[in-house]
């Protein structure tokens, strides 16, 4: 695994000389097909992909359906208040065994046969059993995969052997659990697992992650987040397995009236302090979870691939129970603001991804303020050695 720089980084006009971002990742990697599958199989399928929130699992028995690294996973609430997770296909014949969130449930029930598995998994029987040679129960059980908690969301890992998030992301924790918890409740309808009502954007997926994980953009493409933000205030610590930036709000003024609006009346949420109420904090989890922890609201979204060139980024907004009047008046006017970033950044990174596939490009040198991308690339490169040519 290529070396990742360590501790807080400060603003990058105090940046060392000697402090030179790794190098970006060279063009092929976001336009060959070839490096798309083996993604699949060495990133997606060994790392902890988001799926959804605990809020989204209310009671014992519910279960859903996601997606992780081109399978689908059946997320379920044990009877003990746990979390299990299985791939989404019964060991008889092949059949998804849902296909829409439920809420509740004893059993995991096919729909085609009738072959019946307990919560955690295990195969408990099927119809006229005795006409089925060899049904050996105890190994035809639903297969595993590991499911964690983390920050009251929930994560799902296809490698068994997987380091847990608490464990890699501790540092992560400690800066922003404070933000979230299985406490938090969904704003709207969206919901992080329904890839279905996604946005898709029109570029490789580490081109929308690549674009989160740099501020060097934001003074020419991003007018209200430059009107809103305190720029050379930008920090961003990284580590092994996590990126945290944190902006301050600027004490001037906007031009615009709904972000001069929002300077005005912002205010946090409970369980946050007066520290949180005039800064933004966004996290990337490798590779490809990405939340923002705003002192109104909680956004969690993914970037999944459907194609070479095509993302989808399914997401959700969260708050807690309790919030005042003004905060859910900021609240609203901080999603309208992020609409209209959104939509800058998706022209932004259909643009690059047209752009890399010139043939004969190759990326320059990335800025101070572009670190947490050449991270990324670091860890990618590492992934996939040996993978791609």
């Amino acid at each position: 695994m290529a070396p990742a720089p360590a501790g807080r980084e400060a603003p990058a006009t105090d940046l060392p000389a000697t402090d030179i971002p790794g190098p970006a990742l060279p063009a092929r990697y976001y336009t060959d097909p070839e490096t798309a599958a083996a993604e699949s199989r060495h990133v997606f399928g060994r790392s902890w992909q988001l799926v959804c929130h605990e809020s989204d699992l209310p009671n014992p028995g519910a279960r859903l359906a996601a997606t992780v690294a081109d399978r689908e996973v059946l997320v379920v609430r044990t009877e003990d208040g746990g979390l299990a997770a299985h791939l989404n296909v019964c060991r008889h014949r092949g059949t998804r065994l849902v296909t829409a969130p439920e809420p509740d449930g004893k059993a995991i029930r096919c729909p085609y046969h009738g072959w019946t598995y307990r919560l955690d998994g295990s195969l408990v029987g099927a119809p006229e059993a005795r006409q089925i040679p060899c049904l050996d129960k105890p190994k035809l059980g639903l297969f595993p995969a590991r499911v964690e908690s983390f920050l009251g969301f929930v994560f799902v890992n296809l490698d068994l052997d997987a380091v847990p998030l608490a464990t890699s992301c501790a540092g992560l924790a400690e800066a922003v659990g404070h933000y979230a918890g299985a406490d938090l409740v969904p704003i709207g309808r969206a919901r992080i697992h329904d890839l279905a009502a996604a946005e898709v954007q029109q570029a490789n997926w580490k081109v929308a992650v690549d674009n989160y994980l740099e501020g060097y953009h934001v003074p020419v493409a991003h007018p209200g987040l430059m009107r809103l933000l305190d720029y050379q205030g930008y920090t961003c610590d990284i580590e092994e397995s996590y990126a945290l930036f944190a902006s301050p709000l600027r004490d001037k003024p906007s031009s615009n009236w709904a972000e001069r609006l929002y300077q005005r009346i912002a205010a946090p949420m409970p369980g946050l302090g007066e520290a949180d109420r005039r800064i933004w904090r966004y996290a990337v989890i490798y590779p490809n979870t990405l939340i923002d922890f705003y002192p109104d609201h909680v956004l969690a979204w993914t970037a999944i691939p459907t194609a070479v060139d095509r993302v989808a980024v399914p997401g959700a907004f969260y708050t807690r129970r309790g919030t005042s009047l003004r905060t859910r008046l900021a609240r609203r006017l901080n999603i309208h603001i992020g609409w209209i970033t959104n939509d800058e950044d998706a022209e932004l990174v259909a643009r690059v991804q047209k752009g890399l596939s010139t043939p004969g490009f190759e990326p320059g040198p990335l800025s101070r303020r572009e670190s947490a991308v050449g991270w990324f690339a670091g860890r990618i490169r590492a992934d996939l050695d040996g993978a791609v040519p």
